[in-house]
């Protein structure tokens, strides 16, 4: 049987934590989401493996995951939030409980919503950077902006041992068709360093076509990332529920297997779509 790893899975509830960027948010995503109301579709999808990642810079929003996934069995993991502007903080976290903790497999912020795309070159945050790299955390780059690349690639050489991954390929060009442009020459500068990954996810927004969106739009930028990282560093999420902006959880994940299995042997398909994140993440 194929395994499938989602490592890009979000829930929220309000009375658990605050969701600053959902006030006032008019979207079909300003309501509870929970874990269970995907479960008949994971199942035949045939996901086996999945990774809930923070929708919050709160701890609330950590605990709350953590809490989900001690009672959900196929979730193997979690990506969650420290405070990274306070490196002690950051560290007496992970000492007293993060650190401890089975199921918190990574780290994020949610850096596409601060003002500075170069953020997490403040020294505060990259010493907080570098106690995850001695801890072996990997941390989530949602980045948006061709800036925000720019930026991990700073972090790459100044922490050259902490792994990064880029959530949603960094939103490649997808609804300008463009190839691949400033995107391309800073994600193959970025393939050049073994400790970033590729995640597959989020692309059905990046058309801007809505549900009207299909396998072969987003092909060659999967294509570009899976030749310039290889199948050795690229795994996929389907980024439920903000992907239901664009269509559904299983429409999504059907798209991003349809370009998987056309390309990619047995053995290759594995790891992209399971063997990879296990490693990334440890599960």
């Amino acid at each position: 049987m194929q395994r499938i790893a989602d490592t890009h899975i979000h829930i929220w509830d309000f009375s658990k934590a605050d969701y600053a960027w959902l006030k006032g948010n008019t979207s079909l995503l300003n309501r509870v989401y929970a874990i269970d109301e995907i479960e008949t579709e994971r199942q035949a999808l045939g996901i086996t493996a999945g990774i809930l990642v923070q929708a919050a810079n709160n701890f609330e929003d950590t605990d709350w995951m953590l809490q989900v996934a001690t009672h959900t069995p196929w979730i193997a993991g979690i990506v969650g939030w420290l405070p990274l502007t306070d490196p002690d903080a950051t560290l007496k976290a992970l000492q007293l409980k993060y650190g401890k903790e089975n199921y918190f497999k990574g780290v994020r912020h949610l850096i596409h919503d601060e003002q500075d795309p170069r953020w997490l070159l403040q020294p505060a945050v990259l010493q907080s950077l570098g106690i995850l790299a001695e801890h072996d955390i990997p941390f989530d780059v949602v980045g948006i902006l061709p800036a925000h690349i720019e930026t991990a690639l700073v972090v790459a050489e100044k922490i050259p041992g902490l792994r990064m991954v880029f959530d949603h390929l960094n939103q490649p060009p997808v609804a300008t068709g463009e190839k691949f442009g400033r995107w391309g020459d800073l994600i193959k500068q970025a393939a050049q360093h073994s400790g970033f990954y590729m995640k597959i996810s989020g692309l059905g927004l990046t058309t801007g076509k809505g549900a009207g969106w299909t396998a072969a739009d987003i092909a060659p930028y999967i294509d570009f990332s899976l030749m310039h990282f290889g199948t050795e560093r690229c795994f996929c999420g389907g980024d439920w529920p903000v992907a239901l902006l664009a269509d559904s959880y299983t429409n999504s994940w059907s798209r991003y297997l349809d370009v998987l299995t056309g390309r990619l042997n047995q053995e290759e398909l594995d790891k992209v779509v399971y063997a990879n994140a296990s490693r990334f993440y440890s599960f």
